[in-house]
């Protein structure tokens, strides 16, 4: 379902959006594409005055600390390279951003995100980053049951292949929110920014 509207406090959280993460083939949008439509989005937020919460996944350099548990995919093999999970330059320096570290697929779990949010009274997510059928759509599921109001931007997530990407986006995240492009995210941010400031405008002037 197209987006319908945005909350006034909303955050926009950026899923391992890092230096290993970015720099691997990614279907239907390179990497670079995602972090070009995730610093729009940054930016926009920002401007908003709106949280902008950036979530890394990291490890321990030798596996150590990994999740548990027996898959059939096994994972790369050896030692981590140094700087694999900094967040991508593009979207660091700026010291009113949250940062996420998680150390599993959701953003949610075992981190202290949730507690975040909701002392700033957030009441909806807007996700994007990579990848879209592993950590954006387990952040999206978990957001989802711990009541928030999701919006996806199909446009700055991509994946592995694009078959799991459309998987997500067609059948997935339908249950979980509202999807929108870059564009109409920042359209609607912009219409938000516009009517709070017509309404301050409007409270001072009753003040005089």
């Amino acid at each position: 379902m197209p987006v319908t509207t945005i909350d006034p406090a909303t955050a926009l959280v950026l899923i391992d959006l890092q230096n290993a993460v970015v720099g691997r083939p990614a279907s239907p949008y390179t990497g670079a594409e995602v972090v070009a439509r995730a610093v729009e989005l940054a930016d926009a937020f920002r401007r908003h005055g709106a949280p902008v919460v950036l979530v890394r996944v990291t490890a321990r350099a030798d596996g150590s600390d990994a999740a548990p548990g027996r898959t059939e995919i096994p994972r790369p093999p050896g030692p981590l390279p140094a700087g694999w999970d900094a967040i991508v330059d593009d979207l660091t320096g700026h010291p009113g951003d949250i940062t996420v570290t998680k150390r599993a697929w959701s953003a949610f779990y075992g981190t202290d995100l949730d507690l975040r949010l909701r002392r700033r009274g957030v009441t909806q997510v807007v996700l994007a980053g990579i990848a879209t059928s592993i950590g954006v759509e387990s952040t999206a599921r978990a957001a989802y049951e711990h009541g928030y109001n999701v919006t996806l931007v199909t446009d700055a997530m991509t994946d592995l292949n694009a078959q799991a990407h459309r998987h997500s986006i067609e059948r997935i995240f339908p249950l979980l929110g509202e999807s929108a492009t870059t564009a109409e995210l920042i359209d609607l941010l912009s219409v938000l920014i516009r009517a709070s400031a017509t309404t301050s405008a409007a409270s001072t002037f009753t003040a005089f």
